[in-house]
């Protein structure tokens, strides 16, 4: 064998070499695999050197891993009953932040088969992953079937970057997944991740999609339930059950097969959760309250602001009674509809052309119709004695006795005036008429419906204990969606009769009595500053001489109600008004006596509580308690009740109110079968009506009026078209309560008088004589003796009379 020199000389005697002026040059040359060799140092220092550059050039702004290391995300603020229901929520994103720990291991496992099978292998990026992905969307001719992110890079533009597609956001996603991994361990990046990610129908996370799918929290999920989640955050809108139940299914079985193929789960056990239904929690557009938390909300805001209220997570407990609340809002809703449905038939909603009828599910996702249910209808057909009408895919009779109220057709805006009477409902409606139903009866002879239309009238009702000031229920009208203004807090009306208490406790106050007599009279009051005549009147344009105070308020007088106001001052029933909680303004005029000054539903009923609860005032809240997304208590109500009145003057008002409903214009509320002490309002051409009242342990107030302030109708009196509402939402809230009686202070006397002079009776201990018994602050009581009332035909009783003493005949000393 040649030795190498040998080889080498005769290699190089091969290949003649030249120098430049043609003359062969002296030494050895280069070798074409050392041009090769030298191309691909020189090609892998470029390509190290761009990429290098590129790693710099998109690194220079890159986001600060701080968010990741103390990761606070948009969390839910949760508002809860008093018994600890959620009953709202506010947020920009719905998320519930969950621990790993407590996140179902079953769950996270579908999730890594799922979007990252080798999410514990891999250092951010998974290069065996983007070859197969690569590889896998060339043999489909370069389609993307196939992707290559994972876990960590999807946190990272989840968490960092936009959705936008582009090669830079691309590479920048890349070089912070890298960097996660090596500042933060794989189970801080895997939980943050599933309370990150977007999962569909609003919900962040696993535990809000847990909720928002299932209705359930994450530590019930079967296996099938959290495999279809964690086949959502590929592409939520795709694969919704909502809209695509077949293809979610196949979704969830394609995730079931990658937990098989990662040995995750057995194959029985896949088989198993195939065949396991799913059934999905249904969303509803009705929630209870709406009023209410939107006040909770407006409270929060102006004390935490909006960024801690919409995503710092807090967890805000309420005074809000769940059942007194649903009650509240069955009660208003159905006398609203009763009072307009006496204003008469506005006619359909719209007409469309029945031909082009398409039967459609009566609501989604297959619910059925129940009783009670108020829907929109289509007339199809006009029968002898009923009009078919289709809800949805199902049809049904509207007989011509369940819309006889429509006799009567509004043709204005006055319904006291406005309006024909049709002698024949059939008139009313014809095919293609769309309109409200309600629906009567659900049977095997089919559905039966009721005419209903929706109320026009708004209105707010409240209700409270006195004891504590916690607002139980509130309504703030006859629907959010329509209008967000909160009656029960916002609005400002003229009370009426319904401020009557205040003066007469007042009266109270000042040594009166509920036996005291004021003279129920015409009156003429001249106005000094323009000159113009002031003359009230009763409601009934009637009048009955002297009357007790406990009469008159019974009763309602107006005028004896005025001359009481001008006897106890105007200004001193101002003072009284603002020491039992009244802070809207008040007017120096006698028109005060029958609730001229607007005040709000809220805190006249919230005064009424004073009353009730033996003269102590608590004042008026909802939020009980504010804890936030760390478990640090920021607030707790602390209720500092205190004695604004005597218990003397409260239990004398509150005995007279009594009155009201026993044998006064409240005596519909006698059906309760309670302690009760309330008191109508009616104002001036029907505008609006009132009804305030309750129990020691609950007060309610109610008040119906049209937002324009017009007309509610002739006879629309508070005793008529409030009060209705009031017995319907007490009737269901007192039920829960104990019966309590009202508590007679010690300084509260009974005396037997004379009801026409107000003197004492004199056969104190005689039940069968005429006298009557009533209340007395002690030292207040009359001492004189009321004149024996003889009748003058009785010569044998005007023979007993001692000579010279006073006698009474009729009604005239």
């Amino acid at each position: 064998m040649p030795s190498r020199e040998r080889f080498r000389g005769m290699l190089g005697s091969a290949r003649p070499r030249w120098d430049g002026a043609g003359r062969r040059p002296h030494g050895r040359g280069w070798r074409w695999w050392q041009f090769v060799l030298l191309g691909i140092m020189g090609c892998a220092i470029a390509g190290g050197t761009t990429v290098a550059g590129v790693i710099w050039y998109f690194s220079r702004d890159l986001p600060s891993l701080d968010l990741l290391q103390n990761y606070q995300p948009s969390l839910v603020t949760t508002v809860y009953s008093d018994d600890r229901q959620p009953i709202g929520q506010f947020f920009i994103e719905r998320r519930i932040l969950t621990p790993l720990a407590k996140i179902p291991p079953h769950l996270v496992q579908a999730v890594i088969a799922t979007e990252d099978a080798r999410f514990f292998d891999h250092p951010g990026l998974d290069y065996i992953g983007m070859v197969r992905a690569a590889w896998t969307n060339l043999r489909h001719g370069g389609k993307k079937i196939e992707g290559a992110s994972t876990i960590t890079q999807q946190l990272a533009r989840s968490l960092f970057l936009s959705s936008e597609r582009s090669y830079e956001r691309k590479i920048r996603e890349l070089i912070l997944a890298y960097k996660m991994e090596a500042v933060t361990s794989k189970e801080q990046i895997l939980e943050t991740y599933l309370n990150q990610i977007y999962f569909g129908q609003g919900a962040y996370g696993v535990a809000s999609a847990a909720q928002s799918y299932f209705g359930k929290d994450l530590s019930q999920l079967t296996l099938a339930e959290a495999a279809f989640l964690a086949g959502l955050p590929k592409s939520p809108s795709r694969f919704s059950p909502f809209t695509a139940y077949e293809r979610a299914k196949k979704r969830q079985e394609h995730v079931l097969t990658r937990m098989l193929e990662a040995k995750f789960i057995t194959e029985a056990e896949r088989d198993a959760a195939v065949a396991e239904p799913l059934v999905f929690h249904r969303p509803s557009n009705e929630h209870l309250a709406p009023y209410f938390v939107e006040y909770v909300r407006q409270l929060l805001v102006a004390k935490y602001g909006e960024t801690m209220v919409y995503k710092g997570g807090l967890q805000v407990h309420t005074t809000l009674n769940v059942a007194m609340q649903k009650a509240a809002e069955a009660a208003f809703a159905s006398g609203v509809r009763e009072l307009d449905k006496r204003q008469g038939w506005r006619g359909p909603k719209r007409t469309v052309d029945p031909t082009t009828l398409q039967p459609t599910p009566v609501a989604p996702y297959g619910n059925s119709l129940r009783s009670g249910d108020i829907v929109e209808g289509i007339v199809v057909k006009v029968a002898k004695d009923h009009f078919v009408v289709q809800v949805g895919a199902e049809t049904g009779k509207l007989a011509f006795d369940d819309m006889a109220w429509a006799r009567r057709v509004l043709k204005g805006a006055d319904p006291s005036v406005d309006y024909v009477i049709l002698s024949n409902v059939k008139q009313l409606l014809k095919p293609g008429d769309v309109i409200d139903v309600g629906v009567k009866r659900v049977g095997r002879e089919g559905l039966q419906f009721t005419l209903e239309q929706t109320p026009l009238v708004e209105g707010g009702l409240i209700a409270i204990d006195p004891k504590t000031g916690a607002i139980l229920a509130m309504v703030g009208g006859v629907d959010f969606a329509r209008s967000e203004y909160n009656r029960a807090v916002q609005a400002h009306r003229q009370p009426g009769s319904a401020f009557k208490p205040i003066i007469y406790a007042t009266a109270m106050n000042q040594g009166l009595s509920p036996a005291t007599q004021i003279l129920d009279a015409p009156v003429v009051y001249e106005q000094m500053e323009d000159g113009k005549v002031w003359k009230p009147e009763n409601y009934e344009r009637k009048f009955h001489g002297m009357v007790t105070l406990r009469e008159a308020l019974a009763h309602s007088h107006n005028l004896a109600t005025v001359r009481l106001l001008e006897k106890v001052g105007i200004k001193n029933v101002v003072e009284f008004a603002r020491s039992v909680g009244l802070t809207s303004p008040l007017p120096a005029d006698l028109s005060l006596g029958l609730g001229s000054s607007s005040v709000g539903l809220l805190e006249l009923t919230s005064v009424y509580g004073v009353f009730l609860n033996q003269g102590v005032r608590a004042e008026p809240f909802v939020i009980k308690s504010v804890v936030d997304s760390s478990g640090q208590i920021l607030e707790v109500a602390n209720p500092a009740p205190r004695q604004v009145i005597s218990k003397e003057t409260a239990y004398l008002i509150t005995n007279m109110m009594e009155d009201v409903i026993q044998r006064g214009t409240g005596q519909a509320a006698r059906e309760l079968n309670r302690p009760l002490a309330g008191k109508t309002g009616t104002t001036n051409d029907y505008i609006n009506a009132w009804f305030i009242g309750g129990a020691p342990n609950l007060v309610a107030g109610v008040y119906v009026g049209f937002d324009d302030r017009r007309s509610l109708g002739h006879g629309e009196t508070g005793a008529r078209a409030a009060l209705p509402i009031w017995i319907g939402f007490m009737k269901e809230a007192l039920a829960r309560l104990p019966i309590v009686p009202f508590e007679i202070p010690e300084g509260v006397t009974f005396v037997k008088i004379d009801e026409t002079t107000g003197l004492l009776d004199e056969e104190q201990d005689d039940e069968q004589d005429g006298g009557v018994v009533e209340l007395f602050v002690k030292g207040s009581e009359p001492t004189q003796v009321a004149p024996r009332r003889v009748d003058p035909t009785d010569f044998y009783q005007l023979d007993q009379i001692p000579e010279g003493q006073p006698t009474v005949e009729g009604n005239e000393l």
